[in-house]
């Protein structure tokens, strides 16, 4: 990848478009070509750990118990404990339990989870998060949450399982250009990885676009 041309397509991209009251993303869209998704290996359902940040304000839930709740009310976090998990998965009504963990769903960008409540995360949140590719990040006990929420704020997931496009946030218009650019190259190192582990299988297209914005194509 030509990181020039990768930053003039950048550049392009955050200034098209109507300006908006919103801080707005900027995404990375990779379109492939001759890749059999019936396979199962050939499909992308990963998280990644980017070289930045993504977005300082990202949306982060904690799920958890004793110190780690704690934790994150130090740091001005929202928490589901662990007995509204246990109290949805008692629930009766499961559609009125489903409705309420939907809202949850739709508020948050990423879930994180002390790791031995995980089970029990699965059995309550599992049915509405899995599909959305919002599972939480189990985190081992001990572990530093602040620590843990700047590695969260730098991680993204990455979905390919229907259509062989791979669409991923990696950054905002308030971002360094730089940073961007690190970010979508760390991406792009990872898809190629993939590639190689495939018997077919080649980008055909590259685009990059903002929240509202027209996708603007990277030249390769």
């Amino acid at each position: 990848m030509d990181k020039q041309q990768l930053e003039v397509a950048l550049k392009k991209a955050i200034e098209s478009g109507k300006k908006r009251k919103f801080v707005e993303s900027v995404e990375l869209i990779v379109v492939f070509s001759d890749i059999d998704l019936r396979n199962p290996s050939n499909r992308i359902k990963t998280t990644l750990t980017l070289p930045h940040t993504v977005d300082e304000d990202m949306n982060i839930c904690v799920i958890a118990s004793g110190d780690m709740v704690l934790q994150a009310k130090e740091l001005n976090l929202d928490v589901i404990d662990k007995e509204q998990l246990e109290t949805w998965v008692r629930m009766s009504d499961k559609k009125l339990a489903r409705k309420q963990i939907k809202k949850y769903a739709k508020r948050y960008d990423f879930f994180i989870a002390r790791a031995d409540l995980m089970p029990l995360v699965g059995r309550a949140l599992g049915p509405v998060l899995a599909p959305r590719n919002k599972m939480p990040l189990p985190v081992p006990l001990g572990s530093n949450l602040k620590t843990v929420i700047e590695r969260v704020k730098k991680t993204v997931r990455l979905r390919m399982d229907k259509n062989p496009v791979l669409q991923v946030k990696v950054g905002t218009i308030n971002t360094e250009i730089s940073k961007i650019i690190e970010n979508i190259m760390a991406v792009l190192h990872y898809v190629e990885d993939k590639l190689s582990s495939m018997k077919s299988g080649k980008i055909r297209k590259i685009y990059i676009k903002k929240t509202m914005g027209p996708a603007v194509e990277v030249k390769i």
